[in-house]
């Protein structure tokens, strides 16, 4: 398939070297920012474009991979183009798109994704489009790209979204406020590590409800109470423990 990338951060860089490594000839990487668009253009061969008015017509996807701020803006910039256009926003109405007339759809990647990536990690896609025909196309399309591909309407990609903020953006948080937790009090986050990654890992055999540990799993409120007193000084970190302890003592 003939691909256009309009976009060159991190989605459209790692699905740029998806689309590249299953054999499509993208023809064309389109950006604002000359240099990323010159690099990523170089790296995936393809002709770097700065403006709309040079997009190629003759492609027959072109795959939107900017902002949600920048997606309900960018579709009054586009000229008439020739095949279908998708956008890959997870929580963005595939409505964006319609004034376009032309057939249209989504190719959403539920995956935290990173252009100094090194290797290509697996990533579930989720389509939508404005008609059967060209959700046909979508799909043998991203088939080549990954061996999770569903059907996902609006309300559901929202949803999954959502999902995905609970259990990527939220958990990093975590780490976050944990290593500067660690810092302040002369501790190597590092020793947390494999921790970290056993937790993660044990999702792939459990239900996480079935794996919960820890003191509020365990109605221990004695050394919940000792938690406490040790972050007392720290407000905004106490309201985090309490809040999550809370939930995970009364969840059912």
């Amino acid at each position: 398939m003939k691909v256009v990338i309009i976009g060159t951060g991190n989605v459209g860089t790692v699905l740029g070297r998806k689309i590249s490594a299953a054999g499509h000839d993208i023809i064309a990487v389109a950006g604002r920012n000359r240099e990323a668009t010159d690099a990523l253009a170089t790296e995936l061969q393809a002709k770097p474009v700065y403006t709309f008015d040079n997009l190629a017509t003759e492609a027959e996807l072109y795959l939107i991979a900017v902002s949600d701020t920048a997606l309900y803006e960018l579709p009054k910039q586009l000229p008439a183009l020739g095949g279908i256009i998708a956008h890959t926003a997870g929580s963005v109405p595939m409505q964006v798109l319609s004034t376009l007339n032309r057939p249209h759809g989504i190719v959403y990647p539920l995956q935290s994704l990173r252009k100094e990536m090194v290797v290509l990690p697996d990533i579930p896609l989720l389509i939508d489009a404005s008609d059967e025909t060209t959700a046909g196309i979508l799909v043998d399309f991203a088939q080549t790209l990954s061996p999770q591909v569903e059907r996902a309407n609006d309300t559901q990609r929202t949803q999954l979204h959502l999902g995905a903020v609970l259990v990527s953006n939220f958990t990093n948080h975590l780490y976050a406020l944990a290593k500067k937790y660690c810092t302040r009090n002369g501790i190597e986050f590092s020793l947390l590590q494999p921790l970290i990654e056993e937790t993660a890992t044990r999702l792939r055999q459990y239900a996480p409800e079935a794996v919960q540990t820890g003191p509020a799993a365990r109605k221990d409120l004695i050394t919940i109470q000792k938690h406490r007193q040790l972050i007392e000084q720290e407000p905004a970190l106490l309201k985090v423990y309490d809040t999550l302890n809370e939930s995970i003592l009364n969840f059912k």
